[in-house]
């Protein structure tokens, strides 16, 4: 079936795509190589200049992430947990929370800090964009679950949504994913900050969120809605994760 989506405004440009819906999964537009080319340049460009562009992220991490996915799948596999999640298909949504059970649980337990940090923060696992670029089912999902995720490292990293909190975020998913998505994040990220965030991250929370990425067991492979109850101390230990060096107070709340 041939079909003519919404036309994407890139840059100050407007981009059509037609596109052939094969049923990989819905939503999938398939694409070809000069056409993921040409989004992952104006994804990228429109997304140098505003950051808080989410659909240029999520344009520019489908288009550019294929290798990367390639090996977290592998690695997923490889992890009895992870594999059970490739076969499951778990979601992270406000339907699929219970959010009463979890503000019923003991402080410091992973599902009441992670209802917190929503909360102080005033995000919503809701606000992640579906995957459409991504040319293989499973990877597809793979790209929605590092989304669906992304707030929950947070939580873990113990950083908030301010421009900071994002970067070392970044700086973790970096080292820990190989998305360019979040290398190119964690290189120019820092270009927003002011000096005195700037030699905080370079002299601690950066140093720490790279060793930590690098370090880490797998986050993709964590069955976290099977968590909740353990204590965020715990989970940490369990993923070869250090608290972070600084506390960040929840301020400036705008995402990257």
């Amino acid at each position: 079936i041939r079909r003519t989506p919404p036309p994407f405004l890139i840059n100050g440009k407007t981009t059509f795509l037609t596109y052939s819906y094969d049923g990989l999964y819905p939503g999938h537009i398939q694409t070809n190589s000069f056409q993921k080319a040409l989004l992952a340049v104006g994804s990228g460009v429109a997304a140098l200049q505003d950051p808080y562009r989410h659909d240029m992220v999520a344009v520019l991490g489908e288009t550019t992430g294929h290798l990367a996915l390639i090996n977290l799948r592998e690695r997923m596999k490889n992890d009895p947990e992870g594999y059970t999640i490739l076969t499951e298909r778990p979601r992270i949504r406000l339907s699929t929370l219970d959010l009463e059970k979890m503000a019923s649980l003991p402080v410091g337990s992973f599902g009441r800090e992670y209802l917190r940090f929503l909360e102080e923060n005033k995000v919503t696992p809701d606000s992640r964009a579906e995957v459409k670029f991504v040319d293989n089912e499973e990877l597809a999902y793979i790209m929605l679950r590092y989304r669906e995720v992304h707030d929950l490292l947070h939580t873990l990293l113990g950083m908030p949504t301010n421009m900071l909190g994002e970067v070392a975020v970044k700086w973790f998913e970096a080292a820990q994913t190989g998305l360019p998505m979040c290398a190119l994040g964690a290189v120019l990220g820092p270009l927003r900050l002011n000096a005195s965030r700037l030699q905080s991250l370079f002299t601690s929370l950066g140093p720490w969120a790279l060793q930590n990425g690098r370090r880490a067991r797998c986050v993709l492979s964590i069955f976290y809605e099977r968590r909740w109850e353990q204590s965020l101390e715990d989970l940490r230990r369990e993923l070869n994760i250090e608290p972070p060096p600084l506390t960040l107070s929840a301020s400036n709340k705008r995402r990257t």
